[in-house]
């Protein structure tokens, strides 16, 4: 990825965050918005005690559809595009969860652990869905670099 897709991708990232910093406070996971969840096998295999909400569905979904707005603008479709477009979309995802934590003055990077981040599944030092994230980046640059 070039330096100037990572640096899109981090201030993007960056105005999430504070985006929902702003609208969750110190309460991350939308605990105490007015959402629908889900919490079943499913959901708590990867997000642990993170329920699946409207909220983070209908945030990610928003953010989808931005990152494709070259597709109706005039750039034509193709399946190396769409992957770079996927990759950026969980990067941002990852980055900025982790923002979220790093910049929300309610934790900050010594309150990023299991003790005080209880609606992650952790596994050592790092959130569980990190780790999906990071599986699903580099599958998809595999598969770019390789089969593309």
């Amino acid at each position: 990825m070039s330096p100037t897709i990572i640096l899109f991708v981090l201030i993007s990232a960056f105005i999430i965050a504070k985006l929902e910093i702003q609208i969750e406070g110190k309460d991350g996971g939308a605990k105490n918005l007015p959402t629908w969840r889900i919490k079943n096998n499913w959901t708590r295999l990867i997000l642990g005690n993170h329920p699946f909400t409207g909220y983070h569905f209908w945030a990610f979904l928003a953010l989808f559809t931005f990152l494709h707005l070259p597709f109706f603008i005039g750039i034509s479709w193709n399946l190396k595009l769409e992957i770079t477009i996927l990759t950026m979309l969980l990067l941002i995802t990852l980055a900025e969860d982790f923002l979220w934590f790093i910049l929300n003055p309610n934790y900050g990077i010594k309150r990023f652990n299991s003790r005080h981040v209880s609606w992650h599944r952790w596994i050592g030092p790092v959130p569980m869905p990190y780790f999906v994230l990071i599986l699903g980046i580099i599958s998809l640059q595999i598969f770019n670099y390789y089969f593309l």
